[in-house]
């Protein structure tokens, strides 16, 4: 099943209240494949799947989120380089969470050991898993309080270790299971051990 956002949705899609949340149930109930496919036809847009079926449509990201995103994506990349137990995914990859959901973290990283129990139908779409390591990096365009709830999320689906990072407040949220979040003001680095034994996250080009 192969669809696209209508040209209405499209003009609502340019408007400054983004992100939109779309409503399909009862109407249409998304399949994981037939939202694969709904993503693919609609590649120009970010989309995202709560758990409660409702799709999620953001932005773009700016120029110099897109900027910063990088170097946190490539930091993450150097390092499972050198550990080689995981694979590291962008922002571009979805992974459907246990509850339904499907998220796009900005910067994730999966042990190898998870990722080759998955199908390779399963690696192609998206993952059903959650990753063992998050970041969210917050645009200017994203509610603190609504990424704060997808990074709740993400623990209460598997995640070991999560980073919110928010350039505009230099502060970094950082998350463990069984454990309330931690704030930290402009931190040069931050140390993700042991999740990610010697990665260190250094931000000194975001602030």
């Amino acid at each position: 099943m192969t669809m696209s956002v209508s040209t209405q949705e499209r003009n609502i899609a340019d408007m400054e209240d983004l992100p939109m949340v779309v409503q399909f149930q009862p109407v249409v109930n998304l399949s994981d494949d037939q939202l694969f496919d709904f993503c693919q036809a609609n590649r120009e847009l970010r989309i995202e799947r709560n758990e409660h079926g409702e799709l999620i449509i953001m932005p773009p990201a700016g120029s110099e989120s897109s900027s910063h995103n990088a170097e946190i994506t490539g930091q993450l990349r150097d390092w499972a380089k050198r550990d080689g137990t995981g694979k590291v995914f962008d922002s571009s990859g979805g992974f459907t969470l246990p509850n339904g959901a499907m998220r796009s973290p900005d910067a994730a990283w999966l042990p190898l050991s998870k990722w080759k129990t998955l199908t390779p139908k399963q690696r192609k779409k998206f993952a059903p898993l959650c990753p063992d390591f998050i970041i969210e990096l917050r645009s200017p365009s994203d509610s603190l309080k609504a990424l704060q709830e997808k990074m709740r999320e993400y623990r209460a689906n598997g995640a070991e270790f999560g980073l919110l990072v928010d350039p505009e407040k230099k502060r970094v949220h950082v998350y463990r299971p069984g454990r309330r979040a931690q704030v930290f003001d402009a931190p040069q680095t931050v140390a993700c051990d042991p999740v990610l034994p010697g990665f260190v996250l250094d931000l000194r080009e975001i602030w």
